[in-house]
């Protein structure tokens, strides 16, 4: 039996969707003007000011970055602080919230203490420089990759899914002669897909978009990433960019324009295919825990 709906359900509903399409629409308008301007080419931009159908459509501001040595090497940079930073502060957080969980862990208590503390206290930007510093890690990947190695956060979330893993499986597993690297990579492993996808985004998504540790621990201006080159690109005059690239490389707004959307192509890419498991990953081992 259908359900009729009364004046303020049907009033309240149209307003809902009137929102969401106007509020979706400002969101597009933005991204579809700068696909426009980077398929425009560069005379558009000072002879029709503001456009969103540009009046030809050219490839000549991508075949400008691919050919420039510095986009190239900045998008090089990006893909290997995040591939690298990504799996190693994965394997480290998935191992260390899996230990934690374990009941015969001993000085559990005190480890679990130290590291909500950490989500409390930070000992500060200088304390963080002094230690990368007195490492040798400056104008490495490193100084990215071990400070963060290892997210308070996602310890406790996976501790907790870990720990809602039933006892009796992991013991019967130890019966059957399975070790404890095994029962981690082909039992345990396999159970936390949905936490481990979810986290593995975050760290996707926060490697990718580093920009404040890079300008502080890299003065090597090859060794940028994706986002310390873009935003120098977007903020300093043409002629300012010695240190960003040869002096034959002058960036055009459509330039400009087909950076932003280039940058952000490898997330949109990746997304969809870690999606299925977020809204189930995000909060599981929070409410198992």
């Amino acid at each position: 039996m259908v359900k009729l709906m009364s004046k303020g359900d049907r009033f309240f509903t149209v307003f809902v969707y009137a929102f969401l399409i106007a509020f979706t629409l400002l969101i597009l308008f933005p991204l579809f003007y700068v696909i426009s301007t980077s398929f425009a080419p560069e005379r558009d931009y000072y002879t029709r000011g503001f456009f969103l159908i540009p009046s030809s459509w050219t490839l000549e501001a991508y075949q400008y970055l691919l050919y420039n040595p510095s986009f190239v090497g900045a998008f090089k940079s990006s893909v290997i602080i995040t591939v690298f930073g990504t799996i190693i502060s994965m394997t480290l957080t998935s191992m260390m919230g899996y230990g934690l969980s374990e009941r015969w862990l001993k000085g559990r208590t005190a480890i679990n203490f130290m590291i909500l503390f950490t989500m409390l206290f930070s000992g500060g930007l200088i304390p963080s420089y002094l230690v990368v510093s007195g490492l040798h890690l400056i104008d490495t990947y490193w100084a990215l990759w071990l400070p963060g190695a290892v997210s308070a956060f996602s310890v406790i979330v996976m501790r907790g899914f870990f720990g809602s893993i039933p006892y009796e499986l992991k013991e019967s597993a130890r019966i059957d002669g399975c070790g404890e690297w095994r029962l981690f990579g082909t039992i345990i492993l396999p159970l936390a897909k949905p936490v481990i996808a979810t986290f593995t985004l975050f760290g996707i998504v926060g490697n990718w978009n580093t920009y404040f540790s890079a300008v502080i621990y890299f003065n090597d201006a090859s060794k940028w990433p994706l986002q310390v080159f873009l935003r120098q690109m977007l903020i300093l005059e043409d002629e300012k960019i010695g240190q960003l690239a040869e002096p034959i490389f002058t960036y055009t707004p459509s330039a400009r324009m087909a950076a932003i959307l280039i940058t952000a192509i490898p997330l949109l890419v990746i997304y969809p295919f870690l999606q299925k498991y977020f809204n189930k990953g995000m909060f599981i081992g929070s409410l198992k825990g």
